[in-house]
């Protein structure tokens, strides 16, 4: 099945209008990038990894960084910053795997970095990545499409 998101043309234009949001946001491209990714690690989403791959190379990552983003934890590569964001990502990406799931310690550390603006935009990145991640899954979309 083509991607609901597609079939449905008023779905394709919301989603397009959060992320025209996003990126109006003052949050860094690649900061938003990174969590994609991460997010799309997770849920083993192969087209959203793909393309956000892809897509953060366009935005100025590099290769080294990205290769590193599964075990960011273990990286000198990521900035404080980088580091509440991957971390708020995971823990609102994992919302079965810890029944607190946002901890007060992650959503400080991320409220620490961002301002409101930036936060929300760190938030709703990973609330659509979440949305794509099963709309791909789901439909069996196969690593290497672009959208």
């Amino acid at each position: 099945m083509t991607n609901p998101a597609m079939v449905l043309p008023d779905a394709t234009k919301g989603i397009q209008n959060i992320y025209k949001a996003i990126g109006q946001s003052g949050a860094d491209g690649k900061l938003l990038e990174l969590v994609h990714l991460r997010a799309s690690q997770i849920n083993g989403c192969s087209p959203c990894v793909f393309g956000g791959i892809k897509s953060a190379l366009k935005n100025g990552e590099t290769d080294e960084r990205l290769h590193q983003v599964a075990a960011w934890r273990d990286s000198d590569l990521f900035t404080d910053a980088e580091r509440a964001a991957l971390e708020l990502a995971e823990a609102a990406t994992r919302l079965a795997d810890n029944p607190t799931v946002v901890t007060d310690e992650i959503w400080n550390a991320a409220a620490d970095h961002f301002d409101e603006k930036e936060l929300s935009a760190v938030i709703l990145m990973i609330g659509l990545t979440n949305l794509f991640n099963r709309l791909n899954t789901t439909t069996r979309q196969p690593a290497g499409a672009t959208w």
